[in-house]
């Protein structure tokens, strides 16, 4: 047991303190000109080898990072799209319900317009609006209005590939709209 404490690095010793892993020593690094050429071309491969788990990883961040990042930009803007819709339905459905009837399809398309501006899109809103009333469009009636819009893929040369959206609301015409 003495031969063992006494071997070199502590032995025993070092064994119990610091367990099993203590005892492994690191070989000395060849040189060009140490004997033994194997040791030498296996530590030049491996000198090699050094800095390129770094290369990888930046590779590979860049080709996951990449589409990941293209996806999140046109969920937000199909999001943006699709919550302009529903704005521009319910805003114009507000107007056509309480507006002046001579005014009401103008004002309509300028809030569909509006409420596309507001989450950047640029929409024409009398292209995009429709009004359809249940009977005459007369107080008291009901009215359906819907919004359709085909919002762009972002970064797309041409605007060439767009989503369809649609939104749509039921407002009735305010039975009081016609007395001052």
């Amino acid at each position: 047991m003495t031969h063992l404490a006494k071997s070199r690095s502590g032995g025993l010793a070092r064994l119990l303190r610091d367990g099993p892993h203590a005892l492994r020593t690191r070989r000395p690094r060849a040189t060009p000109h140490s004997p033994g050429g194997i040791d030498a071309r296996t530590d030049d491969a491996a000198d090699r080898e050094r800095g390129s788990a770094v290369v990888e990883f930046l590779g590979g961040a860049v080709v996951l990072l990449v589409p990941l990042v293209y996806l999140v930009l046109t969920l937000a803007q199909l999001q943006a799209g699709t919550f302009a819709a529903q704005a521009a339905a319910r805003d114009a459905g507000r107007l056509v319900a309480t507006a002046d009837p001579e005014q009401a399809g103008d004002l309509a398309a300028s809030a569909v317009t509006l409420a596309f501006a507001d989450h950047g899109l640029q929409v024409d809103g009398a292209a995009a609006l429709a009004v359809a009333c249940e009977t005459t469009c007369e107080p008291g009636e009901r009215v359906h209005v819907s919004v359709d819009v085909d919002v762009p893929l972002p970064y797309v040369p041409g605007g060439g590939i767009t989503v369809p959206v649609h939104a749509e609301t039921w407002t009735t015409i305010d039975p009081f709209r016609d007395r001052p």
